[in-house]
């Protein structure tokens, strides 16, 4: 069952193409109807079972296809994903009206997307949060390490926490990705607190499989009994899930929160109170730059490494001290190098 398709018709100047054009040139429109000719470039994306207004990991990937296809001159829609088992035939809507290409959100879509892909060979695939392991050359996983902007996320988390308590409330654990997410911000606090000479305790709690993402009051409860216990730091990570957590966190006063794939205090208002930075995958970057590949026609199969970092502190850079700044920005040049290790096997 879908629940809802959304679609929105891009109209684009030929100036937005790097053409010069007088006031009152015309522009050139371009709609479903046209997919499959040659002058149009369609650009569809299916969700799995998160919504793609989660504020993080759906929207990102949403923001970064709409970007790229309005940059072609070409046409964007969405459907979000309400049960697994549409995955395959919510991508053969987009396939019948013959898209160019069909991006794909999160890790448990792999199989479908693999299996379109081998179906319908013109089509590019771009799967992301999926290791592409087949042969496939119009199938790119766009993947990243996670646990690189964990692990970042996490070491200024054991530098902030006053009480000795840092939580993580993230989706499930059975999602590579986030399992990623939270050894890496395990670690890091680990590494921070070694350099310190302290022991903090670290708790990280999973959602069980079932609606993962999408279960803002399990977050709530769960960041609020953590709160409960003395933590003052506590990383939300899981679309609405971690959505609900920060928001959780950022009634409690002195408490600090850290969001998750985007930088969150631009798209999660409620929890700037508390949102000292972000954990973040690039997501609509890369999702924008496999698009503009597959449009150009050098995308290739196997899989692409997007790129990650924390976001700024914005109005909270004043609970960080200088000196932990200082910190956190030599680190993270070594853990993108990969001088330091986050003891995360890939």
């Amino acid at each position: 069952m879908i629940k809802r398709v959304t679609a929105g018709v891009v109209t684009v100047a030929l100036a937005a193409l790097g053409f010069a054009l007088p006031v009152n040139a015309a522009v050139r429109t371009v709609s479903e109807a046209s997919c499959g000719t040659a002058s149009a470039f369609c650009v569809g994306l299916v969700t799995d079972t998160g919504k793609v207004d989660d504020k993080s990991f759906n929207q990102s990937a949403w923001e970064g296809a709409k970007a790229a296809a309005a940059t072609a001159g070409g046409f964007s829609k969405y459907i979000e994903t309400i049960d697994p088992k549409d995955y395959a035939s919510n991508i053969d809507l987009f396939a019948a009206k013959k898209y160019n290409v069909i991006v794909t959100v999160g890790f448990l879509m792999a199989d479908a997307t693999a299996a379109a892909a081998v179906k319908y060979p013109t089509i590019k695939f771009i799967g992301v949060d999926q290791f592409n392991g087949s042969t496939a050359g119009n199938y790119s996983g766009l993947i990243f390490p996670e646990d690189k902007a964990g692990f970042l996320a996490g070491y200024l988390a054991g530098y902030l926490t006053k009480t000795k308590k840092v939580g993580a409330v993230l989706g499930t654990d059975v999602v590579p990705p986030v399992k990623r997410y939270g050894e890496g911000f395990k670690n890091g606090i680990a590494y921070a607190a070694k350099e310190q000479n302290k022991k903090i305790k670290t708790t990280i709690v999973y959602h069980a499989p079932d609606n993962a993402f999408n279960d803002p009051a399990w977050g709530a409860t769960t960041a609020g009994q953590l709160l409960g216990q003395g933590y003052d730091v506590i990383f939300g990570a899981g679309g609405k899930t971690g959505n609900g957590a920060l928001g959780k966190v950022a009634k409690k006063k002195g408490a600090l929160c850290i969001g998750v794939d985007t930088d969150q205090w631009l798209t999660v208002p409620e929890a700037q109170p508390c949102l000292v930075t972000s954990a973040m995958k690039l997501l609509a970057n890369g999702v924008s730059s496999l698009v503009a590949q597959a449009k150009a026609g050098s995308m290739k199969g196997g899989n692409f490494m997007g790129a990650i970092g924390i976001a700024p502190f914005h109005a909270l850079s004043k609970v960080v001290p200088a000196a932990v700044a200082k910190k956190v920005k030599a680190l993270t040049a070594k853990v993108l190098s990969g001088t330091v290790k986050t003891g995360v096997k890939a």
